[in-house]
């Protein structure tokens, strides 16, 4: 079996999801390679053993697959489960981890990030519970890619990536799987399709759901077209596109511009949503009405047992530390547990394996349960459709009716993205040093109660994670919160966070912004946001 000798590449640590990049870098020689077979080696008992191997189909995708299968050949994996055409959303691949019962699965995808010869491509691995590698494991990797000398792969032909069914690599049986089958038949088990069904047939009823041109397109067309009975056209750039069609796979408000301009236009559907680049980012939106992600998360918490998968009630629920406080409210009322984890959903992890939590968020549009390890667009909108379809309401009164019994959390986040990195840090040092001096310190209306850099100890294995963001905490329960991102790949993202709690049902109506000003100013004064960002305004608002 050929060996290729190769000398590390400094830049391969992995960040909040796998290791992500321009196409360019990891089209250099050896790139790829180094990193794949660092995997490898530091992954146990990887002799004899079935991986799962799929993507979001962006540019690069079909070669990095075949290189990847060769290297597994020549590594000695037995089998590998791959997605026709080298595509698997993430949750359908954490889904065929977790049914085949495989050693772990290579994931290619740089999320929400632009596809295209001049845009990302990512790489990461998830492990045999189907969800994304702790940070052991990813640090072992990285440590391996500093010393890497060699790396093996099979001199074999490509494989037809398009025919379903077995072939071979050298003694490596690759199975070329439908990518949406196993998925599709979870969400059955789930939801009430027959009740989802007919909401979407009956006449009264309309979606729109915007897949981006991302990988959602090929599963919103099998489930919510051919399954559901939703009008052909109801899925819009459905066509998963190496280049996402030109445009950028984030389902937010500025991003999703075509289905904002559907929602809020004249004649709008009933419900909107979108997804992102590999399936398990969601955005929400009624008539005329969007759901934060936030916001989300606690309705889904306080309507679980009106779904067939949730019916029992919930163990408990979690979320990223900056989302907002809105499902700790749902969680002190059913009695269960709100965890507060950092960002990065292998966080999650743990809990739900422990059976401590049945649903978990994310500000970051990012909502899954315990059916799967990774977020899950698609399941987060059909959750919303079979709420919709018990309570016979529109998304806007099942949000007013849930502010009036929990009060509104107004939340936002304000992203500064290509910041420059030296810039950004040095933002974020002044503020670590900041620290200790704001306890009892007033900003207007605001009296600081707390300031830290949040860390976390696992509940469940006890590791801990420093350093995941600067927390502003307020005595009215008001928070500011400031967080570099991990997830780009040029210059910084720089997030601030703000949320403040308003339990008078009259003062519900405000606009997040006009809501939130005061704190806005303050983070902008503490932190002199504009002048180290060089920037008057955010990049994107949600």
């Amino acid at each position: 079996m050929p060996t290729i000798s190769t000398q590390p590449f400094s830049d391969q640590k992995p960040g909040t999801s796998g290791l992500r990049k321009s196409v360019s870098v990891f089209q250099q020689p050896h790139y790829l390679e180094n990193f794949v077979q660092s995997l490898f080696d530091c992954i146990e008992n990887l002799h004899g053993q079935t991986l799962v191997l799929g993507g979001d189909g962006r540019y690069y995708n079909r070669p990095a697959t075949q290189i990847i299968l060769k290297m597994a050949a020549a590594n000695g994996v037995a089998r590998v489960k791959v997605g026709q055409g080298g595509i698997l959303s993430t949750p359908a691949a954490s889904c065929v981890i977790r049914k085949c019962q495989a050693l772990g699965g290579i994931i290619l995808s740089a999320s929400h990030n632009p596809g295209g010869p001049t845009g990302d491509f990512g790489l990461k691995y998830n492990i045999s519970n189907g969800g994304p590698a702790p940070e052991k494991v990813t640090d072992a990797i990285f440590a391996r890619t500093q010393t890497i000398d060699r790396y093996k792969i099979s001199d074999a032909p490509d494989i037809d990536l398009d025919q379903l069914g077995e072939s071979q690599v050298d003694s490596l049986i690759v199975e070329v799987i439908d990518p949406i089958e196993d998925y599709a038949k979870l969400m059955e088990s789930l939801f009430d399709f027959e009740q989802i069904h007919q909401l979407l047939t009956n006449g009264q009823f309309r979606m729109c759901m915007d897949s981006l041109h991302a990988v959602t397109g090929s599963y919103a067309h099998r489930i919510f077209e051919q399954r559901l009975g939703a009008p052909v056209g109801t899925v819009q750039n459905g066509t998963p596109l190496e280049d996402f069609g030109g445009g950028h796979p984030d389902p937010n408000l500025v991003y999703a511009h075509d289905l904002v301009k559907v929602l809020f236009g004249d004649n709008a559907p009933d419900f909107g949503a979108a997804s992102d680049g590999d399936g398990d980012r969601n955005m929400i939106l009624g008539r005329k009405f969007f759901v934060t992600p936030s916001d989300s998360l606690a309705v889904l918490a306080a309507n679980a047992t009106l779904v067939p998968g949730y019916q029992t009630g919930l163990a408990g629920v979690a979320r990223s530390m900056p989302t907002s406080q809105a499902v700790d409210r749902v969680a002190a009322q059913l009695g269960i547990h709100c965890y507060e984890t950092p960002t990065g959903w292998k966080f999650f992890g743990n809990l739900l394996d422990a059976g401590s939590a049945t649903l978990c968020g994310e500000e970051s549009f990012g909502t899954g349960s315990n059916h799967i390890r990774e977020k899950d667009g698609l399941w987060a909108v059909l959750f919303w459709l079979n709420i919709l379809a018990v309570k016979q309401q529109s998304v806007e009164q099942i949000m007013q009716d849930h502010w009036r019994l929990y009060g509104r959390n107004y939340y936002s986040r304000h992203d500064y993205e290509n910041v420059n990195s030296d810039r950004a840090s040095a933002l974020v040092v002044k503020l670590r040093e900041m620290i200790p001096t704001l306890k009892g310190k007033q900003f207007g209306a605001y009296e600081v109660e707390y300031s830290d850099d949040f860390s976390y100890v696992d509940p469940v294995d006890g590791s801990v994670s420093q350093r995941q963001g600067i927390r502003i905490g307020f005595t009215d329960g008001s928070r500011i919160i400031f967080r570099l991102s991990g997830t780009g790949t040029q210059g910084a993202t720089l997030r601030i966070y703000f949320e403040r709690y308003e339990a008078n049902a009259s003062q519900h109506h405000l606009d997040p912004q006009e809501a939130l000003a005061d704190l806005i100013a303050i983070a902008n004064d503490l932190a002199q946001v504009r002048t180290v960002t060089q920037m008057e305004a955010p990049t994107v608002i949600t």
